[in-house]
């Protein structure tokens, strides 16, 4: 079975917080944009990260921003370079890729509908999960967006952004977003795809004041057959390189090539 995947803007330094595919050898091409993750995720510092417990909600509310990060909703005078407005900005992005998902997948379906779940969180933060299951096409197709805020130990923010060791130790705030999806088709000749975007962002530690932002953008998506055809991996890859060409002719190869070198295992 061969794995192909792209993967947008993932910074080469943040391995604790990057999502881990299984790994396949490229049997005919795979794309990934960003450089291959060269050393094993800690998961003891995964563990450690403070997040809090998930509340269910009865309706969709307009932004799962906090106060303070949704001025620019309601604000024109806000700059669009600010981090909240990276957020908002991304946060809608989100929420509309997966509408657009939702309609597309149930026009195909002609009668089955997704299944919502809206969750939030007491300190700010929440996600819309979505699934649709025994439908005429699909077996089943989940596509879920979450928008949260945690507390990461100054261990895994040193992890992350790859600084120094002698770093002031600290708790350090983070803001998540991303889509993810996993669609998987009744009919065994058409593959599984999973895709999933993501903006991760890191406050300045409590105890260093003024120090820069970090963040990273990152995701990828995964076409996946059990039965390969020629034909929809050419059409997979040049959807991807179409995308490239709209910021850079020279993405597509240079991203193919992490994504290669992501996937394949030396020595097995």
């Amino acid at each position: 079975m061969a794995s192909h995947s792209s993967t947008l803007l993932s910074s080469p330094t943040f391995a604790p917080f990057s999502s881990h595919r299984p790994h396949h050898p490229p049997n005919l091409s795979t794309l990934r944009f960003s450089h291959p993750i060269r050393r094993k995720p800690n998961l003891a510092l995964r563990c450690s990260v403070s997040i809090e417990k998930e509340v269910p909600e009865t309706e969709r509310p307009f932004t799962f921003l906090r106060d303070s990060d949704d001025s620019t909703h309601s604000s024109s005078s806000s700059s669009s370079s600010s981090s909240s407005s990276v957020r908002a900005r991304f946060e809608t992005m989100i929420r509309s890729a997966q509408d657009s998902v939702c309609e597309a997948i149930e026009a195909i379906e002609g009668g089955p509908k997704f299944k919502e779940d809206v969750w939030s969180r007491p300190g700010g933060g929440g996600g819309i999960s979505r699934v649709l299951q025994d439908g005429n096409v699909f077996e089943k197709a989940g596509v879920n967006v979450s928008v949260v805020y945690g507390v990461m130990p100054p261990e895994a923010y040193r992890a992350a952004k790859g600084s120094a060791s002698d770093q002031k130790p600290g708790p350090v705030p983070f803001f998540a977003a991303g889509v993810s999806s996993v669609l998987h088709p009744k009919n065994p000749f058409a593959p599984t795809l999973h895709f999933n975007y993501r903006y991760f962002e890191t406050d300045a530690p409590k105890d260093v004041p003024g120090a820069p932002r970090q963040w990273w953008f990152g995701g990828g998506t995964d076409f996946t057959p059990a039965y390969i055809f020629e034909e929809d991996v050419k059409h997979f890859h040049s959807i991807q390189k179409q995308a490239c060409d709209k910021f850079d002719p020279s993405f597509y190869p240079r991203f193919k090539k992490w994504c290669d070198d992501y996937f394949y295992i030396k020595g097995c």
